[in-house]
Formats: structure tokens, C-alpha cells, sequence
């Protein structure tokens, strides 16, 4: 898949999880218009990172909108941590094993999926029909001059899931692997969908702002010489104490990913970010701008250019009202 023709180029979608309606105003300021049941642009077609799911007020919609783009050829999407979860969730561990769904249904877990499963609790149809789509998606794209995952490029890794995986979808065997720690799918699966994590010291922990609380620390991938945990460190949340400025050992240098400045644009989500969006590095785009706790929705319009520029960014942010306002009259989830 590449620019050629009438395609002008991509607009490449952050984490919407369940904000239909601004997703649905997102594109309209793209300049896609329904028709036919599907937003459309004459010239260009969307990307989206992932993560349509679990904590918005409009998941349906999101969903809704986002799948028909892809089946009718408008859209590409890649999958997130969100629908790994959902999916695990959602199905049996095989049979003689200790627990009894592939995701156990603890209270953390149930507190992910709930507003999800809420929203799908009168339609049990179409939630299976949604299940079965996310299977059909890949971890991860490359298109001529671009890549897309969701977390994290890790090209060893990517190519690992190619050999076994050529289209780079999940089936359910290699999602059962996945929820063994210490398998190489686990491996495969959490590096693409939710990057690296570095362990807190004994005893200490982060508050999150989604609520959770939490024992390790998100670190990028950019970093050519990194030497301690803030050369590394990639969420909103600080680190406790002075632990930015402590060295990073060599394991824990080892665990990490590197994408350097001289590969493809990579665009990817799931890490939350706040403020104006900026660019990371010249080459990486994070869409993830936490649209759900009331930020923005974040696209960036690529055409061609092997240098990014953070004045192609488009959002749109999302206010209170996200909660409140009807769904736009064309569109029907039903």
C-alpha cells in the first residue's frame, strides 16, 4: 500500500477509546463526509493506532465507525492493548488449565473492560461479531515510507511474528501462548501493543492518573545511548523520588528497544501524553493525547515526507459535553 495516484496520503488516528462523537468530528474536520454509512475522503484514507475501547461514553460508535471505514477500504487499523485485553477477556483458557479465561477476571481486569462490556451488554451479537473483527487485525503496518504499531517497533521482534504470522494477525492459539509469561508470543505481544516497562524499586509505586496504581514506569524506544531511568522514562506520570536520575544498569539496558533516526516515520499511540502535541523524535509521531480523561484526539496528516512536522497535526478536544451530546444525526450504530 502506497501514495500513488489520486491517494494524497494518510491521516493516522490516536487511541479514541470510546469518544465517538469526537472521533466522528475528528474526521469531519479531515475533510471525510459520510457516505453510504462510511467516511470517505476523495484523497486520502485513514490509519487508526488502536485502542478504540474500554473507558469512553460512545464505544459502539467508535467501534462502529472505525470498522466500517476498514471494510469498505477507507481505513487501516492497527491493534491495541485494549483489544488484546477484550479479547483475552473474553475467552476460555483451554481446558485442565488453572484458571479459567485466558485474561483472569480480577477486579482490576473487570474494572477495565466493565464500561465496555456495559455498552455492549443489550447487543451480545454484535460484541461477538467485534471480537471476531479484532482477530482480523495486525499488530502492526508498513506501508512505502511509513510504520505503524501501536507501542512499540521492535524490528527483531516484528520480524519474529512474521515468520510465524506472515499477515502479522493473532489467532487465538497464538493469543493462548501470549497469556503464558515467558512464552515468545507473551514477549511478541506486550512489546508491540504495550512497549517496555522498567520495575520500580521494592516498596515504592505511582499513582496514575487513570487511577491504577502501578509498580514499573513506560520507557521509549529513541534513546541511542541512554544512561539513566529520565533519558528513558515516557508517560505522564513523574517518577517518585530521584529516580530520574539513577543509572541504568546493564540488563536493564539490554530489555530495551531502539529506533533509530535513520528508519521510516513511525506513528503509534498508548502513551498518554499531554499538552500541545510535539514530536518525540524527527522520525516518531505519539497520537495518544489521553482523549478520554478530557484531552484531545490527535491525528497527524501524512503525505510522503521522510521528516515529520509537528504542524501536521490535527485535533480535536475533547470537552465534557463528549458525555451528553447526541451522536451525529447521520450516523447508526444499530
Amino acid at each position: 500500500m502506497s501514495i500513488s495516484g489520486a491517494l494524497e496520503g494518510y491521516d493516522l488516528i490516536g487511541d479514541v477509546h470510546g469518544c465517538g462523537a469526537t472521533l466522528a468530528t475528528l474526521l469531519e474536520r479531515l475533510g471525510y463526509r459520510q457516505r453510504g454509512g462510511v467516511y470517505r475522503h476523495p484523497r486520502r484514507k485513514a490509519i487508526f493506532l488502536g485502542d478504540l475501547i474500554d473507558r469512553g461514553p460512545r464505544i459502539r460508535l467508535a467501534v462502529s465507525i472505525a470498522r466500517r471505514m476498514v471494510e469498505a477500504g477507507e481505513a487501516s487499523i492497527v491493534l491495541g492493548n485494549h483489544e488484546v485485553n477484550a479479547l483475552a477477556y473474553c475467552h476460555r483458557a483451554p481446558a485442565g488449565t488453572e484458571r479459567e479465561w485466558l485474561r483472569a477476571h480480577t477486579p482490576r481486569h473487570n474494572r477495565i473492560v466493565q464500561e465496555t462490556l456495559a455498552q455492549y451488554r443489550d447487543y451480545p451479537g454484535e460484541w461477538e461479531q467485534v471480537l471476531g473483527w479484532f482477530l482480523d487485525i495486525p499488530l502492526c503496518l508498513e506501508f512505502d515510507g511509513l510504520r505503524v504499531v501501536h507501542a512499540c517497533w521492535d524490528q527483531a521482534l516484528i520480524d519474529e511474528l512474521r515468520g510465524r504470522r506472515p499477515d502479522a494477525r493473532i489467532d487465538l492459539d497464538f493469543l493462548t501462548e501470549a497469556m503464558r509469561s515467558g512464552t515468545r508470543a507473551s514477549l511478541i505481544l506486550d512489546r508491540l501493543t504495550r512497549g517496555s516497562h522498567l520495575p520500580l524499586p521494592e516498596g515504592m509505586h505511582i499513582h496514575s492518573g487513570d487511577g491504577f496504581t502501578r509498580r514499573s514506569f513506560r520507557t521509549h524506544f529513541w534513546a541511542r545511548d541512554p544512561h539513566t531511568w529520565g533519558d528513558v522514562v515516557f508517560q505522564p506520570d513523574n517518577l517518585p523520588d530521584d529516580l530520574e536520575s539513577r543509572a541504568l544498569s546493564d540488563e536493564e539496558r539490554s530489555t530495551l528497544s531502539y529506533y533509530g533516526p535513520d528508519q521510516l516515520p513511525l506513528f503509534i499511540g498508548h502513551y498518554w501524553c499531554e499538552g500541545v502535541p510535539a514530536l518525540p523524535a524527527p522520525n516518531i509521531a505519539c497520537l495518544d493525547y489521553s482523549a478520554v480523561k478530557f484531552g484531545r484526539l490527535v491525528a497527524y496528516r501524512w503525505s510522503g515526507e521522510a521528516r515529520l512536522d509537528a504542524d501536521r497535526f490535527v485535533w480535536v478536544s475533547v470537552a465534557h459535553e463528549e458525555r451528553i451530546r447526541s451522536m451525529p444525526r447521520e450516523i447508526d450504530v444499530e
